[in-house]
């Protein structure tokens, strides 16, 4: 039996086991993909207090931050997740762990342009992250499909790699914090920016070929790369949490209260799969989240766990 149950290893859910493992709630972790985005970020320097640090090691210290509390970590994935009367049971692995709360910090997958040939050549010239994929396009065109922060930062990341950059915005103009802008500015021709424009086809024969545009570049709409990537924002993951009628905004986002509850009692959500801050998602924002859910866990646990009593054999 647990006090909390914190599903996801990204910034949210290490900030909220720091917190639950202070507040002395017997806490466990399921890791997931260990550290979510930031794991994945490259270098990140507006974490306040930390020095320009690799995404991978911050995470790795808040997870180190949390052990030293007390927090338990569990490799793998929830198969299930229901709630019995006043307690929730989460199917991992082969075993099935009790809480009397939970914290839904689960994240969210890279949006897809949605076209007919994305899925089959996923991997094979269209990708969603220049820190996992980038090295394989040294000396080699990509192109970009963004126009925010993400694909600003992926791009100036990827720089040491590629030769040659498209960036492809349905936008007039792109929008990322000047910093980055300023970043991507400093290297010159090596990246070109499309505006006004998108993907409407990938062409490729179990690999990717070329785009087709919809709008011209230098007189044609096809576009020569080697590689795709797309960063066009995220998608929530809230498919587990379904079966529990937790409630979503009209934008699929579980919402929650100031507090991060849910209009389930005992049910907290955090990180990258809540709106809080809107599009603003940032590794603060999410670490916030975190603290104040872990805190409603608390008062949560107090107030409702003792109506939660350890089941020997939990049905499924």
């Amino acid at each position: 039996m647990y006090d909390l149950i914190i599903i996801g290893s990204g910034v949210a859910g290490l900030a909220a086991g720091l917190y639950a493992g202070r507040y002395k709630l017997k806490t466990i972790i399921i890791e997931g993909e260990f550290g979510g985005e930031t794991a994945k970020a490259g270098k990140i320097s507006n974490y306040p207090g930390v020095k320009p640090i690799d995404g991978y090691e911050l995470v790795k210290l808040m997870r180190e931050q949390a052990e030293s509390v007390g927090t338990e970590f569990k490799s793998g994935h929830v198969k299930m997740l229901r709630r019995e009367g006043h307690c929730f049971f989460a199917d991992v692995n082969d075993e099935t762990l009790q809480s009397k709360t939970v914290i839904f910090a689960g994240g969210a997958k890279h949006r897809r342009l949605g076209l007919p040939n994305e899925d089959a050549l996923t991997g094979k010239g269209v990708h969603y992250c220049m820190t996992c994929d980038g090295p394989i396009y040294t000396g080699k065109t990509i192109a970009m499909v963004g126009g925010g922060d993400s694909s600003i930062k992926a791009l100036t990341f990827g720089a040491e790699y590629f030769e040659k950059a498209y960036l492809i915005t349905r936008e007039k103009e792109i929008h990322a914090e000047p910093v980055n802008q300023e970043r991507m500015k400093q290297l010159g021709d090596k990246v070109e920016i499309l505006t006004e424009t998108q993907v409407k086809e990938i062409v490729g024969d179990g690999k990717l070929e070329k785009v087709i545009l919809t709008k011209p570049h230098n007189g044609s709409d096809e576009l020569v790369v080697d590689g795709l990537f797309v960063e066009i924002g995220f998608v929530p993951n809230v498919e587990l949490v379904d079966s529990l009628g937790v409630e979503l905004d009209e934008k699929g986002y579980i919402k929650t209260d100031n507090m991060m509850k849910t209009n389930i009692d005992g049910f907290f959500a955090a990180g990258d799969t809540v709106n809080q801050f809107g599009r603003f998602k940032q590794c603060i924002t999410a670490a916030a989240g975190g603290t104040v859910a872990a805190t409603s866990a608390r008062e949560d646990s107090k107030i409702h766990g003792k109506l939660c009593k350890y089941h020997a054999q939990p049905t499924k």
